[in-house]
């Protein structure tokens, strides 16, 4: 089935919002609510007489008002549990009919609203959470898309096998994590999550069933492959799995952002470790990850290149960082903070029921515990940038500075991600930056909030600043949300975003499926 485009003259009227403009100070608001009570009665007939249930408990409906930033509210009008591909078949026809919105959520771990409705129908599609079959000869996993992917780790493991690439945050949803990307500490030698997709089963917005990969229907599966859910249900995906293998952690410690992310880049670009990325305690202490699946590649690292890097041992770095708080008393409680979060989170990295012989046994376990212990918070505020390789130091650069300008402690988190060769089709409404090649690197920028409460305002501003340093610099992001929406254009250019709408409105006619996330 061919995706057609419709001219761009014949485009209605772009419902992206407007652009902002840089140095203005701006708000996010929700999107407006969804005014159909008329045809929801007759909507929720039409699906009961169909057999699929739709939940319309105030408790239900409540579980749904905000997602992990926190900062977005609304409130759908009733719950359906995603059962099956026919299922949501159904619902996506009668959508249309009644032009109902429709919104996606999986884990929820968006940051700007777009897991939220706003009015219609919330799709929680972590009713569909099966491992439909594991392959160990072709080394491939077909799943539902509802299953979060610590759990899908535990399913793999049985059969003594492991995912290629997942979100370091392993609560996200398997089919929201396709939509979007997912970034993990071995991306660099991977690439994204999706990128490890074969083939998927989607419902398309109108109620159709397809399979889709790069040899059936490759044109919808360019579309739904980091589509932000905007052509399609994903109700079954196959992906590319290895066997397991423990990993070997090493860490080097650095003073200077742009020495550790110039050492980052000279292992990826040689493909030195399996894993590698860069976690800092503001700019203070920057600390290199570096991690291998086998003794004899970390042997070949410690006699090759260890040696080139500018990063010193953790005792020498701490000798240092003592010697600078002592010709600097003022700075004590800076001194203190350091200290005390280098103690709770270092043991939480490689805590010793899970790890054998200096090698951590259970990655899944470790770091998404991690990420929710330490980074944790009614707020998820992780603004980023995605850059090509020659940006990145500036752009790194220049959003520490918004950092040190808006919170007293934050973390940068920066890691490579490998692309595909024909990466162009797969990441044209994407994060990944157009004009990267062979690999790119992305940076979250995530303030430490335990000090204080920020208003939403404050917040909002404090995204605002690092989305701007993307438009100025033409950059990207890792993800577009609602409050991206002014970015869009600026971001992408008029061609890409008039290309993709012509087809979001061929293929939604009612405009329902994921409304003002990015159309």
């Amino acid at each position: 089935m061919e995706i057609p485009v419709i001219p761009l003259g014949e485009l209605p009227p772009c419902p992206v919002a407007p652009d902002a403009l840089q140095g203005i100070p701006r708000q996010q608001t929700n999107p407006s609510r969804w005014q159909g009570q008329a045809q929801w009665r007759d909507f929720v007939a039409a699906l009961q007489a169909d057999s699929v249930e739709v939940i319309e408990a105030d408790g239900m409906r409540g579980v749904y008002q905000t997602d992990a930033g926190g900062l977005a509210n609304g409130l759908c009008h009733g719950v359906v549990m995603a059962e099956s591909a026919e299922q949501i078949a159904i619902l996506m026809k009668r959508a249309q009919e009644f032009a109902v919105p429709v919104t996606l959520r999986g884990g929820g771990l968006t940051t700007e609203g777009e897991s939220v409705a706003y009015g219609g129908v919330m799709l929680d599609m972590t009713g569909m959470k099966k491992v439909v079959a594991v392959d160990t000869e072709a080394l491939t996993v077909r799943t539902q898309p509802g299953i979060f992917w610590h759990r899908l780790a535990e399913v793999l493991r049985r059969d003594g096998m492991d995912y290629l690439s997942a979100p370091l945050n392993l609560t996200s949803s398997v089919g929201g994590t396709i939509g979007v990307g997912g970034i993990d500490v071995n991306s660099c030698k991977y690439g994204c999550s999706a990128d490890q997709v074969l083939s998927l089963q989607i419902v398309t917005p109108t109620g159709e069933v397809l399979e889709c990969s790069d040899n059936e229907n490759p044109e919808w599966f360019e579309r739904i492959i980091l589509g932000y859910g905007q052509f399609g249900i994903i109700t079954e995906v196959t992906l590319r799995i290895r066997p397991y293998t423990p990993m070997r952690m090493h860490y080097f410690y650095y003073a200077s952002l742009r020495s550790a992310i110039e050492d980052l880049q000279q292992l990826d670009a040689n493909e030195v470790c399996d894993y590698s990325g860069i976690l800092t305690m503001m700019d203070k202490a920057i600390t290199l990850l570096v991690g291998f699946d086998s003794a004899q590649q970390e042997k070949i690292f410690f006699d090759q290149w260890r040696g080139q890097l500018k990063g010193g041992s953790e005792l020498g770095f701490g000798l240092r960082l003592i010697g600078y708080y002592v010709l600097h008393p003022w700075r004590i409680r800076e001194a203190l903070f350091l200290l005390n979060r280098k103690r709770d989170l270092f043991p939480d990295l490689q805590p010793p029921e899970h790890m054998c012989n200096g090698e951590l046994l259970d990655r899944t376990a470790v770091f998404s515990r991690a990420v929710w212990k330490h980074w944790g918070h009614k707020h998820m505020v992780i603004p980023d940038l995605a850059t090509n390789v020659d940006k990145f130091v500036e752009a790194v650069e220049r959003g520490n500075e918004v950092c040190k300008k808006y919170f007293k402690h934050y973390t940068l988190y920066c890691v490579g991600i490998r692309l595909r060769e024909d990466h162009q089709a797969h990441y044209e409404l994407s994060s990944i930056p157009p004009d990267a090649k062979g690999i790119s690197y992305g940076c979250e920028f995530e303030p430490m909030l335990d000090e204080r409460d920020y208003s939403r305002d404050e917040l909002q501003s404090f995204k605002n600043d690092i989305y701007d340093i993307g438009v100025d610099m033409q950059t990207s992001y890792y993800r577009f949300g609602g409050m991206m929406k002014g970015y869009i254009r600026r971001a992408l250019g008029d061609e890409v975003v008039n290309k993709h709408l012509a087809m979001k409105r061929e293929l939604d006619p009612a405009m329902i499926l994921n409304r003002d996330v990015i159309f």
